[in-house]
């Protein structure tokens, strides 16, 4: 009896998620707080919510991707880890405007933006991770 063959999914699960596991949570707890009203809340509690929210998103962003040693792989990696930097530095950037930018809706818009930037970046490191499994695995040539 021959062992089983490995599919690109079940190697996929033998490698882990890609992406860090408290990414998706920390976007939908600042969509949440963007979504929030900000009238009528005392002290500024808005601000300071999505505030920490966005603190989450970066601490979730910090981890690095695994980089690939497999030629275009590798250029690929190394693209997604300058994504990866200046989506933190616009996080970076924002975190001040947060707090003290008399135009929150301006800002509101700017991170709504940045949430679909970091989704689009998420998809990318799970297509570099796809295609590394694909290429172990001997896909199409």
């Amino acid at each position: 009896m021959s062992a089983p063959v490995p599919t690109a999914s079940t190697q996929a699960r033998t490698l882990g998620d890609p992406v860090p596991h408290g990414l998706a949570p920390a976007l939908l707890g600042l969509e949440r707080a963007l979504d929030e009203p900000r009238e009528g809340v005392p002290g500024g509690g808005w601000r300071w919510a999505v505030r920490q929210r966005m603190a989450a998103v970066r601490d979730a962003l910090l981890p690095d991707v695994e980089s690939s040693d497999d030629g275009w792989l590798a250029a690929r990696s190394g693209g997604i880890a300058r994504d990866r930097d200046a989506l933190l530095g616009r996080l970076s950037e924002l975190g001040p405007e947060v707090l003290e930018s008399p135009d929150a809706d301006r800002v509101r818009a700017e991170l709504r933006r940045l949430i679909t930037d970091i989704r689009h970046y998420v998809q990318r490191v799970h297509d570099l991770a796809y295609d590394a499994v694909e290429l172990e695995l001997g896909g199409e040539e």
